[in-house]
């Protein structure tokens, strides 16, 4: 983490549909100077981690530092709710920089699709029957065949979330690793995954996708009956979450590590 190294005077305030964070967003307004997103030195998303993903990749490419306040149900990614001294708490906050996936699709039509991803890039067959897939790392074959409910990429920062449940590694945020994960694999029995640098790239090719069909979603995006999935770390774009310093994503990083 760094200190933001210039001075927040202009925010933004975005809430998520719950009536908790519509409270307050209500209340803050009453509190605070308010501007349009796209004008503000950094934007303040009330809600959940579901809500900063999506105002990341909403406005994390403009480089608008977002600080999250949590007003949803895990809030990972989120700083408590606090009203008093938000400015102040915003210019001494430190900055966590996470650097989001590339998704490149084809589908069995032959459609190309782009997406990104904060968290992971993941892909589940669609059907009672299982996916097969074969795996490529930096243009070389590496599996031939996975047989499984899916399988994953995932960052650092996301390596908490889906990816933990899915019990893959949790990696720490400055790590230049990637996780890639299998979902419920059937054979090879026993391979849960591996651990990549991040500077892979990693191509999923479906087998049989017209009968074994094979959805892949990154962030918002979601695109069914794939064929080929390309998936690296996008070389030159990074997000800014900001944190305060007693509410660290690090601290939290290897708390996760050591709860039941």
């Amino acid at each position: 983490m760094v200190k933001i190294n210039m001075k927040i005077n202009k925010i933004a305030l975005i809430a998520s549909e719950s009536k908790d964070a519509k409270s307050a967003m209500k209340e803050l307004k009453k509190l605070y100077k308010t501007v349009e997103p796209e004008k503000a030195d950094a934007i303040v998303a009330l809600g959940g981690d579901g809500l900063i993903l999506h105002t990341l990749e909403t406005y994390g490419k403009k480089n608008i530092p977002i600080y999250g306040m949590n007003k949803g149900t895990v809030g990972f990614l989120m700083n408590n709710y606090l009203k008093e001294n938000l400015i102040k708490n915003i210019n001494n906050a430190e900055t966590t920089k996470i650097s989001p996936l590339i998704m490149e699709a084809i589908d069995i039509e032959g459609k190309k699709y782009k997406g990104i991803a904060i968290n992971e890039v993941s892909l589940l067959r669609q059907s009672k029957m299982t996916a097969k897939i074969a795996i490529n790392v930096n243009n070389k074959k590496r599996l031939e065949e996975l047989v499984c409910d899916g399988v994953m990429v995932a960052t650092p920062a996301g390596s908490t979330a889906y990816n933990l449940s899915a019990n893959g590694p949790i990696i720490p945020l400055n790590s230049n690793l990637l996780s890639l994960t299998s979902i419920c694999a059937f054979r090879p029995r026993r391979w849960r995954g591996a651990l990549l640098p991040k500077s892979s790239s990693v191509d999923f090719i479906i087998h049989d996708p017209k009968n074994r069909g094979v959805s892949a979603t990154a962030g918002n995006l979601e695109i069914r009956n794939v064929s080929k999935v390309n998936i690296k770390i996008a070389p030159k774009l990074s997000f800014k979450l900001l944190f305060n310093s007693d509410n660290k994503l690090e601290d939290k990083f290897i708390k996760e590590q050591f709860s039941n």
